[in-house]
């Protein structure tokens, strides 16, 4: 029985902790704040409850295996799990609107047709094969195993755009946005894809064309919600990690791993006190602890793209949810299909470290008694990717003027998916950045590599990365693989090939 330390308590590191406390190691979970589950948070005030991190689950397998794995219990025992449908329903600039059946590849296209006009449907049906095959190209060795020692054979792009003539040349999508113009030839459907990745932190212009397997993701396997809000799964994973005997101390933060014979011998706290193990996870934020690069020389060095973050105003309403209301409404920005401006100023403005005039807005209703007082009141997130602060600077979050600016902005766009907004407004809370912190993007394949995490593995033997900060990058399933990969790699050492 090894000793080990994990770094925070998020859902990568608690999907971590219980893996190794299941296969007989003894695991200490030390965090800096009070709580657990990192992003995944929750706000509640007058009988209203609000997520403050992800509001939706994708890809729920990756977390009925944790449960399966480490207690032979299905996750929808634990939790009540049920699927959105509709999946979305979209708003864009030029007044027309689709709604989107969830997981269902024909309801999707025949519903495009019916709103956006004929030939959008079988452009669209076209297109997700494409990155179905994306999907199938590059599932395993970017979600499945380790970070491969020649991870630069996932710099090349899964996905097969589709090469077009045009006189004596020959184009072809190379990125995200590329995509949109020359495959799906509609800015409508070209700002519903483009919504998927911004969703995600990524920025639609350079990200790889690969990035269309995150639309196909939630279009084959469902949006899914879990009742009483997403903070209820991350309170199934604490729960189960307790049932496993991993201890947690809370309010304490780490300062440095400490070191002995070349190899992680466990952590020093900022009190001082050092802790000992015989291995150490690290689920920490985007820049590691002081002093240690999360990565080994010649392998993928962290992303130095702009980093984002969500800003979120929670809304409590008067007046009864209507029936019949989709959970998800997504405004898209005033800058995209049908206006005058082209859809760049909202990418150009968040991944230029600035804000955006006319942001896309993700409108959530849940139909969740659980997250209202009573039946003649209504819980309402509004949320925007935006700039988060970083290295090279970025809005101030923390600024009251900008948060009223910006938050006024988003309640505005909200009207076109909420009826008398305004009227019924009881009061409102913001959070940004500042609070939550920036937010990772998930891992991609192509662009030379340029979208890849850290690997799990670090310079220091011993020492481990875990979350979204980490292989395979974030995403409320991304990090639980992440957990997966890591246990395995203690348990199984150098003979562990990925999940199964």
């Amino acid at each position: 029985m090894a000793r080990i330390v994990v770094i925070g308590a998020g859902m990568g590191a608690m999907a971590a902790a219980a893996r190794l406390a299941v296969a007989g190691h003894r695991v200490t979970v030390y965090e800096r704040a009070e709580t657990y589950g990192g992003g995944v948070g929750r706000f509640e005030r007058d009988g209203f409850v609000f997520d403050t991190g992800p509001g939706l689950l994708h890809l729920p397998a990756v977390y009925r295996d944790l449960f399966v794995k480490t207690g032979k219990e299905p996750l929808e025992s634990l939790v009540g799990l049920e699927q959105v449908d509709p999946a979305s329903r979209h708003l864009f600039a030029d007044g027309t609107t689709v709604t989107l059946p969830n997981a269902s590849r024909a309801g999707v296209g025949a519903a495009l047709d019916t709103a956006l006009g004929a030939g959008t449907g079988e452009r669209w049906a076209d297109f997700m094969g494409r990155a179905r095959d994306a999907w199938d190209r590059s599932r395993r060795p970017l979600l499945e195993e380790p970070l491969r020692p020649d991870w630069q054979v996932l710099g090349r792009d899964p996905y097969p755009a589709v090469r077009q003539r045009r006189l004596l040349r020959v184009r072809q999508a190379a990125t995200l946005a590329g995509v949109g113009t020359l495959e799906l030839r509609d800015a409508r459907l070209a700002a519903l894809l483009e919504w998927y990745a911004l969703g995600y932190g990524l920025d639609p212009r350079r990200a790889p064309a690969g990035a269309a397997l995150l639309a196909y993701l939630e279009q084959t396997f469902g949006s899914w919600y879990v009742r009483g809000g997403l903070r209820e799964l991350a309170r199934a994973v604490y729960e189960r990690c307790l049932a496993r005997k991993v201890e947690f101390v809370f309010g304490a933060e780490v300062s440095r791993v400490a070191e002995k014979d070349g190899r992680a011998a466990g952590v020093e706290l900022a009190g001082g006190t050092v802790a000992e193990a015989d291995h150490v996870v690290d689920g920490t934020g985007p820049d590691g602890l002081p002093g240690r690069p999360p990565y080994r020389e010649g392998e993928v060095a962290p992303r130095p793209d702009p980093r984002t973050g969500r800003f979120t105003v929670l809304l409590a309403l008067r007046g009864a949810r209507p029936p019949g209301t989709p959970h998800r409404t997504v405004v898209h920005s005033a800058g995209g299909a049908g206006s005058a401006e082209a859809a760049e100023p909202e990418a150009g403005a968040v991944f230029g470290g600035g804000t955006a005039a006319h942001p896309t807005v993700t409108v959530l209703r849940p139909d969740d008694p659980a997250t209202r007082p009573d039946e003649a009141h209504e819980a309402v997130t509004l949320t925007a990717t935006v700039a988060a602060p970083g290295p090279a600077g970025g809005p101030d979050w923390t600024d009251p003027a900008l948060r009223e600016r910006y938050a006024e902005l988003l309640v505005g766009a909200a009207g076109a998916a909420v009826d008398g907004l305004g009227e019924r407004l009881l009061w409102r809370e913001v959070r940004t950045p500042a609070e939550t912190g920036p937010v990772p993007a998930p891992a991609l394949a192509g662009a030379g590599g340029r979208f890849l995490r850290p690997a799990n593995t670090t310079r220091l033997p011993g020492l481990y990365a875990v979350g979204g900060w980490a292989h395979p990058g974030g995403g409320l399933a991304h990090a639980g693989m992440s957990g997966a990969l890591v246990a395995g790699l203690i348990v199984e050492g150098a003979d562990f090939r990925g999940s199964r």
